[in-house]
């Protein structure tokens, strides 16, 4: 393995791009490599949603690879990794990975995470939900996955969209034990400062 650990980055073409670029741009602070792959809705929600071109989201990542090259490294489970994670994760995405269809290098990327044991993380965007979507929530879990819907949080008092999607991001973070600074925290950064714990003294 490399001196610095590895993260998938998966971002498909679900509402919310901005999750998948601010996921690249907090990894990066903390010295993660990062290996992204956009699918095609992808690339044209970044158009819908943001100034931002293919490139510049490229540009962020260590190394990136095209949506039908299964010959890349993430494709193996000999590409040793921390895991992966889908920022946005659609409903189709997530369909895809639930049946282990393995048809494009994200949701191929996703089923080697699984069967490697390691950490998948979906920040699935969609609601409301049908049957179906939450029957492949549950296999997803089942098989060893996270889901974790982009859900913010206002107990932090955001003062922005970005300030949102940070919190957001970060809780992500948190799974895979990556600390990024910024993100404020219940009971140290707001909310009730923690209680010392009293020590019972016997008379």
């Amino acid at each position: 393995m490399t001196d610095k650990p590895r993260m998938v980055v998966g971002i498909s073409g679900a509402t919310g791009v901005i999750y998948g670029v601010k996921l690249l741009r907090m990894l990066e602070t903390v010295g993660i490599e990062t290996h992204l792959v956009m699918s095609r809705a992808a690339e044209i929600t970044l158009a819908y949603e943001s100034n931002l071109k293919i490139t510049d989201v490229q540009s962020l990542a260590t190394v990136h690879y095209r949506i039908d090259d299964l010959a890349a490294a993430v494709s193996s489970g000999s590409f040793r990794t921390m895991g992966m994670i889908v920022a946005p994760c659609s409903a189709r995405c997530l369909a895809e990975i639930a049946t282990c269809a393995g048809n494009n290098l994200l949701t191929r990327a996703a089923d080697v995470t699984l069967k490697e044991r390691r950490r998948l993380v979906l920040m699935l965007r969609e609601t409301p939900l049908h049957l179906g979507h939450i029957r492949n929530m549950a296999t997803v879990t089942e098989m060893g996955g996270i889901i974790a819907p982009p859900a913010p949080a206002f107990y932090t008092r955001p003062q922005s969209l970005e300030d949102m999607v940070e919190q957001g991001v970060g809780r992500v973070l948190d799974l895979f034990d990556i600390e990024i600074p910024t993100v404020p925290r219940w009971g140290k950064d707001v909310g009730p400062e923690p209680r010392p714990t009293m020590r019972q003294t016997t008379p």
